[in-house]
């Protein structure tokens, strides 16, 4: 699957002190360590961020029902691509279109997912559009799915809030700078399910969970069980497997982050690969939180990660023009043509 490397580790940072109102040494360390963390490796492992264990076992349980039930119930909730709302069945998105690579098969990704998001009733202040922010639709079986969910997603959500400050830190801006960016964030909780039916497989067959990827904003909160599959391309150029620790949420950046640092901070590639486990697949959940920020945030490289003389790696762009071209390329099927970036570094992996 991947080639280990002694090198490559995802560091545990505490983020107990910005959740405890914690002394501003200890927040400073924890800014300098989430700052070296995003330099070198683009994925953290969070602890103390005080989620309950009823409310992750709440997920878990709601993600079990809910894809538990035959396709043809989960189908009524699919939802028209651009809304980013209800239902993915199995091989009906391809990741790597939405970095500007071809997948092995147009729509090859056998993960189903279901969404929800912050829709624009809860802006009422910030004169934003549903068709940026759509309700949420939730399916009426199980019966127990709505209220599961919502409970994570506010715990998700607070955590993804505590992290923009310690973000602020670290960059070394004024918090009304990253609030500026996130205060009617688009925010979407993905939940995954990586299976395919029972039965033999074939073993030599090029089979993608989740096809190589970046995330779209500004940083995504990920609750996932440790089951292998999730592979996160370091800076060797290698393909590493992660798996969060007991009790820990894994948190990436997404583009929004790197474009702010002009690449400074990485945007880090990933992707799953299937576990095979005696010819079958073994059955692998999670739940991404993306903390996208507002649509009609422009994000530019901010001046201090640009040296003087040298042109920016990025031109000026909206929240919603960048994440639009990306789920035109994951929903859509047509390759983005604004990454070249990010599939330089795809092409040129080991493995």
């Amino acid at each position: 699957m991947s080639s280990a490397s002694s090198e490559f580790r995802v560091p545990a940072i505490d983020i107990g002190p910005y959740v405890r109102e914690g002394s501003a040494a200890d927040r400073a360390e924890v800014a300098r360590r989430l700052d070296h963390a995003c330099r070198t490796v683009g994925f953290i492992q969070v602890v103390g961020h005080g989620i309950a264990d009823e409310v992750l076992d709440g997920l878990g349980d709601a993600i079990d029902a809910f894809f538990a039930l035959p396709l043809e119930s989960k189908k009524q909730w699919v939802r028209p691509a651009g809304e980013n709302r209800g239902y993915s069945p199995p091989r009906s998105e391809s990741l790597s279109y939405s970095v500007g690579l071809d997948p092995v098969a147009r729509m090859n990704d056998f993960f189903e997912a279901f969404n929800v998001g912050t829709s624009a009733a809860e802006y009422p202040g910030a004169e934003v559009s549903e068709a940026d922010y759509p309700p949420s639709v939730w399916p009426t079986a199980p019966s127990s799915f709505k209220g599961q969910v919502e409970a994570y997603y506010a715990e998700a959500r607070r955590v993804a809030r505590t992290l923009t400050e310690v973000v602020a830190d670290a960059l070394g801006v004024e918090k009304s700078y990253v609030e500026g960016l996130t205060d009617h964030s688009i925010d979407v909780l993905r939940m995954n399910n990586y299976a395919l039916p029972p039965g033999e497989i074939e073993l030599g067959a090029e089979l993608t969970g989740m096809s190589e990827h970046t995330d779209f904003g500004l940083l995504t909160v990920l609750w996932a069980d440790q089951v292998e599959g999730l592979q996160v391309l370091g800076s060797d150029n290698t393909w590493h497997d992660v798996r969060p620790a007991d009790g820990a949420l894994l948190v990436n950046l997404g583009d929004v982050a790197a474009r702010l640092t002009n690449d400074t901070w990485m945007s880090t590639l990933h992707r799953v690969k299937p576990p095979v486990v005696n010819g079958t697949i073994k059955r692998r959940r999670s739940a991404a939180f993306f903390h996208d920020g507002n649509a009609d945030a422009v994000v530019a490289p901010l001046p201090s990660f640009v040296a003087e003389g040298e042109e920016p790696f990025y031109e000026p762009i909206t929240v919603k023009d960048h994440i639009l071209a990306k789920l035109r390329g994951s929903r859509a099927g047509r390759k983005n043509p604004h990454a070249p970036r990010e599939a330089a570094r795809v092409t040129a992996a080991a493995g």
